[in-house]
């Protein structure tokens, strides 16, 4: 009986032995594929590099050009606003103060199409109570005399056997400057009409019904956004006399340079440019925007988009460099816009392959 428990006891032991030696054999297996998965996703290698698989390239939609130095004209980028074009777009402005009373047809209000010579609003001159009764006296003597000379008129032609063609003449003339005289004093103590200078969309509408207004109160401006300019301010008179063709930063919109200022503005020369193609791009009055402007001097660098400059943990200019297969690398570069959607890079290798699409999305690997 004891043997057979000494056997039964050893019997256990062996199992139990044998599962321990299973299962480490197991973890270990277990342990490699482990390892491989961890090799398999993207990550940030010791050196700086980043290891990006090839399907995980795929997943990113990474893209990349083969980068090429080129001699290209070298630019600057101004801060400018939208003007309106002065030949295309005007302002209502009024000439007295008054009160604002509004056409058959209301106020026009902003976004509204109109056409040249469109009446707008009315506006009734301000006069104290004085001088609209002595404007009221002088009109009423006013159409008693030129009814007077109608009557004088009339009878003159009737005796025209006896009285002279000068005498009739003369009161013909008479009676013409009295209704004259009463038109204009008629419209002086009337509304004045307030009408579109030019036609367009109304830009700004800032008259209300019963408005009191002053003398050059602006209450509307009326533009075409098809012909609308860029203002621009630029520090450096010799930068002026060089400028050539430019666009707008953010889009390769094309602009045309116009002309500069010869006077200093606030200590900046204005400069003006217009879309090449009227209507190109959508634009609002007064709308800020940066305008890349090519000069007369030349830079060699490397073309790229936009897209391909990101920055560093040190917050420098890198661009993505597609060194092995799936190891990607950041090289410092500086930077010159070279329009709205393209960039030249200085400092990067040519025939080196260049991040275009999908390098902020490395730059955010860790």
């Amino acid at each position: 009986m004891k043997m057979h428990k000494l056997l039964a006891c050893l019997l256990a032991l062996s199992m139990v032995q044998a599962g321990a030696h299973g299962d480490e054999d197991h973890s270990g297996d277990a342990a490699k594929p482990a390892l491989g998965i961890a090799a398999d996703k993207p990550q940030r290698l010791p050196d700086g590099s980043v290891f990006v698989p090839k399907d995980a390239q795929r997943r990113l939609a990474i893209r990349t050009v083969l980068g090429a130095e080129k001699t290209v004209a070298h630019t600057v980028e101004l801060n400018g606003h939208v003007v309106m074009d002065p030949n295309t777009g005007g302002r209502v402005q009024v000439m007295q103060s008054g009160r604002i009373e509004p056409g058959p047809k209301g106020l026009p209000l902003a976004g509204m199409k109109v056409v040249k010579g469109q009446l707008l609003a009315y506006l009734v001159p301000a006069v104290s109570s004085s001088e609209r009764a002595s404007q009221q006296a002088e009109l009423g003597e006013l159409q008693v005399k030129t009814r007077l000379a109608e009557k004088q008129l009339k009878r003159l032609r009737e005796l025209s056997g006896t009285v002279s063609q000068k005498e009739i003449d003369a009161q013909a003339a008479e009676l013409a400057a009295a209704r004259q005289r009463t038109a204009a004093l008629s419209r002086a103590s009337g509304r004045e009409a307030l009408l579109a200078p030019v036609g367009g969309v109304i830009a700004v509408a800032s008259a209300v019904n019963g408005q009191v207004v002053e003398a050059r109160d602006v209450l509307f401006e009326i533009i075409d956004p098809a012909r609308l300019m860029i203002e621009a301010l630029a520090y450096d008179s010799k930068l002026v006399a060089g400028l050539a063709d430019a666009s707008l930063a953010g889009s390769q919109t094309p602009l045309t340079f116009v002309g500069g200022s010869s006077a200093f503005r606030d200590g900046a020369l204005p400069v003006l440019f217009k879309l090449k193609r009227a209507g190109d791009t959508p634009l609002a009055l007064g709308q800020a925007v940066k305008v890349i402007a090519q000069t007369g001097d030349s830079i060699k660098g490397v073309p790229l988009p936009a897209a391909s400059i990101v920055k560093n943990s040190a917050n420098e200019n890198i661009v993505w460099v597609h060194e092995r297969a799936e190891v990607f690398r950041g090289v410092p570069v500086q930077v010159t816009p070279l329009d709205g959607a393209n960039v030249v890079a200085t400092g990067l290798k040519p025939g080196v392959r260049a991040v275009t699409a999908g390098a902020t999305l490395i730059n955010q690997i860790r």
